[in-house]
This record gives structure tokens, sequence and C-alpha cells, in this order.
């Protein structure tokens, strides 16, 4: 008999009670975002398998108290046992915490602070440490005050165009300041007014001098490998403005058909318009701006690729996505973003993606959550296909070492769902180019990134 739910970021399955570390990991990883379920006494692939009941009693007697004596703040988890089909299984549930970050006391906040990337968990670097604490502030990184910038580095003759062109708007608000408040352009610190992170990032005249990382890299790569570069694209600027050139530059690259209509000659892209828009307003909106790392748009014969900083924000899978629901980081930028007429409303870009694809009859867009980061593909065309592990699969490792030092084997095929030889095989070439370094022996053997 399998078990009714599948394994996500808020659930993991175990066959037997790990002997180390492993649950109390578990328990932080959830606890640090979006709260889950341990269900001890099934297989991988949802088997109920059980445990033996005098053994499920013996740990109810002390795992709990266990949990709560080694995590700071401690975590109190609810542990109790369920029968299913005669099956004795022991649950472990904790809830969503409120006093983030939480970490194994032993490993200290900067070692033992750990979180869930998909069905993995994985120790957070200082990043997402850092967006632990402003979540349970109830803050986000955009509302932050820049300090080494004045007033004076916003432009607002687009502060008014931006109030003048939202909806039933025809005045520039006459209390300006309040209003730049309210919107979370500017705000109060150590007795003085600045701007905040939003306000730099969406109306600053110059905002690569303060945020340096926050622009779009575009590049149109030859065949489907990334070897060579046919054309490049840096966008800065303000959001806006970074937008609109990553919009152009992908669409420039794009092939177009033509029909006649009456007298009217009709043309059309190669993907949807509407998915593009929306995967980049998505990246935008939703990266997180604290990581030092662009967004990069990547054009292949058969694919566009669309990485962002930052894990998503919410426990979100391909299924909640195509419901419409979605959970918010920049607040402010979200916010600006819908009143100035480029996305509609919370969910509704996801959605628009796969039924947009949909319509077009084109493979189905892949979104994947890697360490610290998110990626959106867009297939071009059906008719191609990919071998199922070529040097892609090399490209895909490297990916998850842009926002994390050190991974296990077992971790990269968790995150990337490849098989065991194909992951051995692309690790060891990517050691013999200097790519990455190896440390440790037998099961605790770590890859580093060496670049």
């Amino acid at each position: 008999m399998k078990y009714p739910d599948e394994e996500s970021s808020t659930l993991e399955f175990k066959e037997t009670l790990p002997q180390n570390d492993q649950i109390i990991k578990t328990v932080v990883g959830f606890c640090n975002q979006n709260g889950g379920k341990i269900i001890i006494g099934v297989q991988n692939d949802g088997t109920i398998k059980g445990l033996n009941e005098d053994e499920v009693q013996k740990v109810l007697e002390y795992l709990d108290k266990s949990i709560y004596d080694r995590t700071s703040p401690p975590i109190i988890p609810l542990v109790y046992a369920q029968t299913i089909a005669d099956k004795t299984l022991l649950i472990i549930e904790v809830s969503a915490g409120m006093n983030k970050p939480y970490y194994i006391r032993a490993e200290t906040l900067e070692r033992g602070t750990y979180v869930r990337l998909g069905r993995s968990t994985l120790r957070a670097n200082a990043d997402t440490i850092e967006e632990l604490k402003w979540a349970s502030r109830g803050r986000s990184y955009d509302l932050m005050p820049v300090y080494h910038a004045k007033m004076e580095d916003l432009d607002y003759a687009k502060i008014e165009q931006f109030f003048l062109s939202r909806k039933g708007s025809k005045n520039v608000p006459q209390a300006f300041n309040e209003a730049l408040a309210a919107y979370n352009i500017i705000t109060d610190a150590h007795a003085h007014t600045l701007p905040t992170v939003a306000g730099i990032l969406l109306f600053g005249k110059n905002p690569e001098q303060f945020i340096s990382e926050a622009f779009i890299i575009c590049t149109r790569f030859q065949g489907i490998e990334g070897r060579e570069a046919l054309a490049a694209f840096d966008c800065t600027g303000t959001l806006f403005t970074q937008y609109k050139e990553a919009y152009a530059f992908v669409v420039s690259q794009l092939n177009r058909s033509f029909t006649i209509k009456g007298p009217k000659r009709l043309e059309k892209l190669e993907v949807p318009e509407e998915a593009i828009r929306e995967a980049i307003i998505n990246a935008i909106i939703h990266r997180n701006y604290h990581i030092k790392a662009p967004i990069k748009i990547s054009i292949f014969d058969n694919r566009i690729e669309i990485f962002s900083p930052g894990s998503f924000p919410g426990p979100i899978n391909k299924q909640n996505l195509k419901m419409g629901l979605t959970y918010m980081r920049n607040q402010a930028i979200t916010k600006i973003f819908r009143e100035a007429g480029y996305s509609e409303k919370l969910g509704s870009g996801f959605r628009t993606i796969f039924a947009s694809y949909a319509d077009y009859g084109l493979p189905e867009p892949e979104i994947h959550e890697g360490a610290n980061f998110v990626k959106c593909v867009l297939p071009r065309d059906h008719r191609r296909t990919i071998g199922k592990h070529t040097k892609q699969d090399e490209r895909r490792i490297l990916d998850l070492f842009e926002q994390v030092t050190e991974l296990s084997i077992g971790e990269i095929i968790e995150l990337l769902h490849i098989p065991r030889s194909t992951v051995h095989r692309q690790l060891q070439r990517l050691i013999k180019d200097g790519v990455l370094a190896k440390k440790g022996t037998g099961s605790g053997t770590k890859y580093l990134r060496n670049f």
C-alpha cells in the first residue's frame, strides 16, 4: 500500500529510524521554512512498510525531548504514532517557526542552520540565514534602507511618472514624501530619511552604484550546450528598464512565422510572447536581491533558461503554480510592478506561462529549484529532443554551485533527479577540468567549487 502523499519540501519519508542527526537537520529545515512532516516507516517510493510497535513506543518516550534539547531556539515537535492498513508509522510534525533562524545547538548558527530545497535538506549559507532573520521580523530585503545612499540618488521624475501611471490616478499625491513612505520607496533610519532597496532598484538614478549585482545578463548561445556565445547583452538601470531591455533581447533572438489573412500579414513568435514576459517579470520581482548574483537569461536552439537567484519564498510545486498559488518575497517591488501595470495580480504569472504554452501546443515549461536559485525553462521547438544524459547534466551540476560552496553526491542526485552513475561521471570530469574539488572519503565526501 502507498502513502497518499508524495515527498516534497514539506514531507519526507524514512523507511527506518535514522541513527544520526538527519532527523534533527530535517526538523530544523522544516521549521526554518514552511513546516512539515517526517513519516518513518515508509519507503522512498511511498510504500508503507511500518515499524515495530515496541520500537515506536521507545522512540515516543525520548524523541521530542531530544529535538527540544538539541535545537536553538528550542523546537517543540509533535511526535505521534499512526496506524495505516495495520502498519504502525511514526510521525514527527513541526510548524513553520516564528523565531527564525533555527539551528542545531552543537553546530552553532553559522554551521547548524538548515533549509529545505525540494525533497532535500541542505545547510544554509550566510545569505539565507540573513533572509531567515528578516522573515522572523516580517520584513523583506527590499524594505531595508540603503545606508550609503541619499535622497537625491532617487529620480523624482520617474517616481512622478509612476504615480501618474497608476490606474485611476490623475495627479501626483500632494503629500509626496508620505506617499513615498507608504510605497516603501523611502524609510526612516537612525534619525535620517533614506531610500530603500526597492526605491533604489525601481527609481534610482544609478542603481548599480549601490546594488552592484542587481542586473540581468542575456546571452544567445550556439546549439544546445552553451559553449559558444553568439550574442550577449547586460541589462542595467532600474528594474523597469532591465525588464524592457531583457524582453527586447529575447524576442530579437527568436524566430517568427508569417501568415496572410485577408489584406493583412500576421506574424507569430515561435513561443508565446506572454510567457516570455511573465517569466522575466517573475524573475525580477521574486528574486533574492541580497544574493550578490545577477539574473541570467540564456537562449539555446531548443530552449530559453531564466536563472533567478534565491529559492522559492514558499512551498511551491508545479501543480500549485498552475493553480496560481504563489508567495511574495519583495513586498514593495511586487506592489509597484503591479500598480505600474506590468503584472496583473499575484499568482497569475505562472498560470499564464503554462496556459499559453498549452495553447501553442509546445512542451510544458519546466521549473527547477536548486541551492538558492530557481530556473524557468521555456522550450522553443517541440520537434527537437535532447539526449537524456548529455553534457547538459554537467551544466546543471555547475548551476547548483552558483550559491553554495559544497554538496555531496547524494544531494546532487536529490536536486537534479539524474542517476548516480551520470552524476559520478560528470563530477569526475569537472574535477579533472579543475572546476570542482573533492574533499573527504566514503559517505562524508563533499564536492567544492574551484572557481
